[in-house]
């Protein structure tokens, strides 16, 4: 069974590399205001499901962040955690000063890591190192973590499902590029791709963290009483793929370009998630919080944030389909839309939520 999960074919979608304008680096910053909401979540959690004592069997605490890309924001996420493991009690029999710390940052191999390293803070109190590969897969030995964290990274598929592209599928998504209107058959090839993902997520998970351990994970989601169509980013999509299919009419690029293009993401839902634990049955669900709305501290135009947050995401995914000469036109494109229909975007539904796991002990 391992074999399978460690073989599993993911495709990859790394976010803009560099510290250049349009890099992920400077256009993450909402993501950090994410991570900022939850911390006071993560250092509760810490002080009160981590059991040290019974858990860490050496002198060293082990933490992984999966899918860290390139910008500062894992390392404020891993400062966070490895400050509230050392607030614990006496570490709990620990001695602080001896306690060490190792932390494994994780995403795809074409990840731009020597970014990554190069703006790590030089008085980083932890031992480093990159792990490339899926999440999706196993990444780690046998029972050798005792904290995971993910944060705005599960939301990505491992692949975009094959029905949606196959022209002889009912569930083919001509001339959109994710879920929005669109027929049911859509909405579960995206929900089966997501079930299968999820289930070799955990999978994986549960044989690399150390019973006792704990999983958390900061997720762009939607309300459980949500449609797909009615999602914030899904409404996006719309726009951008609307943009696309403009492009296409005027010969910019092919239809079939955009026929053939479709954006790997699922906004999962709390009560999903706790389902996949569940039928994975190694994890107990120990909490779930739906995290507040980040105050937008830019005084740039909303559309502007939007058009460069979505560029950063998604510059190689559409350069690897389309080349990179529609990227300016495309997203100034987009920017323009963004404006025009600023109402439409307000109405979306999409939630940030908690979630924190715990590995079970073994039967």
């Amino acid at each position: 069974m391992a074999a399978e999960h460690i073989s599993k074919t993911s495709e990859a979608y790394p976010m803009k590399g560099g510290d250049g304008v349009h890099s992920y680096a400077n256009n993450s910053y909402y993501q950090r205001g994410v991570i900022d909401t939850a911390k006071k979540l993560i250092t509760d959690e810490i002080a009160d499901k981590l059991d040290l004592k019974n858990i860490v069997l050496s002198n060293t605490f082990r933490i992984a962040d999966l899918g860290c890309s390139v910008g500062p924001n894992t390392f404020f996420a891993v400062q966070n955690i490895i400050e509230a493991v050392k607030c614990k009690p006496q570490c709990e029999g620990f001695d602080p000063q001896l306690l060490e710390f190792q932390v494994f940052f994780n995403d795809h191999a074409s990840n731009d890591f020597n970014t990554l390293f190069t703006s790590a803070p030089p008085d980083r109190q932890y031992y480093a190192a990159g792990v490339a590969g899926s999440f999706y897969c196993r990444l780690f030995p046998n029972d050798s973590l005792h904290f995971v964290h993910s944060s705005y990274a599960i939301h990505w598929l491992s692949r975009v499902p094959k029905l949606i592209v196959d022209k002889s599928s009912p569930a083919w998504n001509k001339g959109r590029i994710h879920i929005s209107n669109t027929e049911d058959e859509v909405v579960k090839a995206y929900e089966a791709q997501y079930a299968e993902d999820m289930d070799c997520f955990l999978h994986a998970r549960a044989q690399e963290v150390v019973c006792g351990g704990l999983i958390a994970l900061i997720v762009r989601g939607r309300p459980n009483d949500a449609l797909h169509s009615q999602t914030h980013v899904n409404i996006l999509y719309d726009l951008l793929g609307s943009c696309l299919m403009d492009m296409a009419r005027k010969g910019i690029i092919s239809e079939e370009k955009v026929d053939s293009f479709n954006v790997p993401t699922y906004s999962m839902s709390p009560q999903e998630l706790v389902v996949a634990v569940n039928r994975n049955g190694e994890f107990s669900v120990e909490r779930i919080d739906m995290l507040a709305r980040v105050t937008e501290t830019s005084n740039l135009p909303k559309s502007q944030i939007l058009a460069s947050h979505f560029r950063a995401a998604l510059d190689g995914l559409i350069k690897e389909h389309f080349g990179d000469v529609i990227l300016d036109e495309l997203f100034e494109s987009f920017r323009k839309k963004l404006e025009q229909e600023f109402p439409l975007t307000k109405s979306g539904r999409s939630i940030n939520f908690f979630a924190l796991l715990k590995r079970k002990a073994k039967h």
